[in-house]
């Protein structure tokens, strides 16, 4: 019984305080020249108004998602109270998200205390980045509820049931695509290995299980695409897909790849003006950076860390690869934070962090962490309030900081488990 009252406290807890990020949030942006909701949010609603009046959500410029999240949000159109309504949404899927943390730690193959388990999962429900990310209208929970319930599924044992819903993790962005490597290979000793692959190497992994494992996930992804590309043609290839794989976005931006992005994305302007031979050799010299960007990204998160974990602990690995994936993505803003700590209560249950030896490291990894994200965020205040030119400077200087810090943490996080 004391179980089932301190559990709800932490579920009322992190119900009540997301109410309390919204209500304060409308009176920001009633009150106080920066607003609160996330300008995304304004596009999703008008792509759901598209989608209301039965058009393309693409008409709205800046819709870069799937059709199916306009289509969850067209009560948006609605009018009045329903403005809202995407928010709702979102929260309650924030809130869906932690349960499914909560409930998937109970299933953890370390043994756990109540009190433990309600810490860790503590960490997600009264967390307030994940809390800010939610209230401000990012869609970002929707895919961590759906990415949790297929951890869910998986570990349950309903392989079927968590393929799918990792296609249409898939579908609604693309990342999730680094899990299915490690899936597979925690699925490598399990089922009847094919007599004809046992003595080639790395194929001597596949066996009936992985393998259905990978055809159910590629037809639930395909499905998807096939409903959507069906309605919407090219534009949701587009638009979904292939705009991503050439993102210039060097604003709110905290990517390694910040900086040659800028200058990137002011070469690829100086040479559709015709400035001359100079920007136009600048422009095919650096036209490979978000294609480059890619290599030790997915070298790294879909097929290394994988190979060193995987078998140890899936949601383990699933966390220090997405980890691994957001600290190398030429593209990082505070929202993608949240793809990696859906997995941090599964991870810390199973690492030498809990340990009070380790809390010394924990302690720094947290202040170095944080520190790192401040100066970043300082030299971004100063561009984009006070007009200060820090590109050069600063900017440059706290991107390398926080991607240095981002590595060492990887390298701590590895060591530890």
């Amino acid at each position: 019984m004391v179980m089932s009252l301190t559990s709800k406290h932490l579920f009322l807890a992190g119900t009540l305080l997301r109410m309390g990020f919204f209500f304060f949030g409308i009176y920001q942006d009633n009150n106080m020249p920066v607003k609160y909701t996330d300008i995304d949010y304004l596009v999703f609603s008008d792509a759901a108004q598209f989608v209301y009046d039965g058009l393309s959500p693409y008409r709205r410029e800046t819709y870069r998602y799937t059709p199916l999240l306009a289509w969850m949000l067209v009560p948006n159109a609605w009018g009045g109270i329903f403005v809202h309504y995407g928010k709702f949404l979102f929260m309650l899927c924030d809130i869906l998200t932690g349960y499914l943390i909560s409930k998937t730690l109970v299933k953890s193959k370390v043994s756990l205390s109540n009190k433990t388990r309600l810490i860790l999962s503590s960490l997600w429900l009264l967390n307030p980045m994940v809390v800010t990310i939610s209230t401000r209208g990012s869609s970002e929970s929707v895919l961590t509820f759906i990415i949790m319930l297929a951890v869910e599924n998986y570990l349950s044992g309903r392989l079927n049931e968590a393929a799918l819903w990792l296609g249409l993790s898939i579908h609604f962005k693309i990342y999730p695509i680094i899990y299915l490597p490690a899936f597979m290979y925690n699925m490598s000793s399990q089922g009847q290995s094919f007599p004809g692959l046992r003595k080639v190497p790395i194929l001597k992994l596949l066996n009936q299980t992985n393998i259905k494992f990978l055809l159910v996930t590629i037809v639930s992804l395909m499905a998807w695409n096939i409903v959507m590309f069906h309605i919407y043609g090219y534009e949701f290839l587009y638009h979904s897909y292939i705009y991503h794989l050439t993102r210039l976005d060097h604003r709110h931006n905290f990517s390694l790849y910040n900086i040659m992005l800028y200058y990137k994305s002011a070469i690829v302007s100086s040479v559709s003006s015709g400035s001359g031979l100079f920007w136009d050799y600048l422009g095919q010299l650096m036209g490979s950076v978000e294609k480059f960007a890619f290599l030790p990204q997915l070298l790294l998160s879909a097929v290394v860390i994988p190979l060193l974990l995987a078998k140890e602990d899936i949601t383990a690995c699933l966390f220090v690869q997405t980890f691994a994936f957001v600290g190398f993505n030429k593209v990082m803003t505070s929202q993608y934070f949240i793809w990696f700590l859906i997995f941090l209560p599964h991870f810390l249950a199973k690492s030498r962090f809990l340990s009070t030896k380790a809390v010394s490291t924990g302690v720094i990894m947290v202040a170095l962490w944080i520190t790192s994200q401040a100066c970043w965020l300082l030299y971004a205040y100063k561009l984009e309030f006070m007009g200060e030119s820090t590109f050069n400077g600063g900017l440059l200087y706290s991107s390398v900081f926080f991607f240095l810090t981002n590595c060492w943490m990887l390298g701590q996080f590895i060591d530890y488990f």
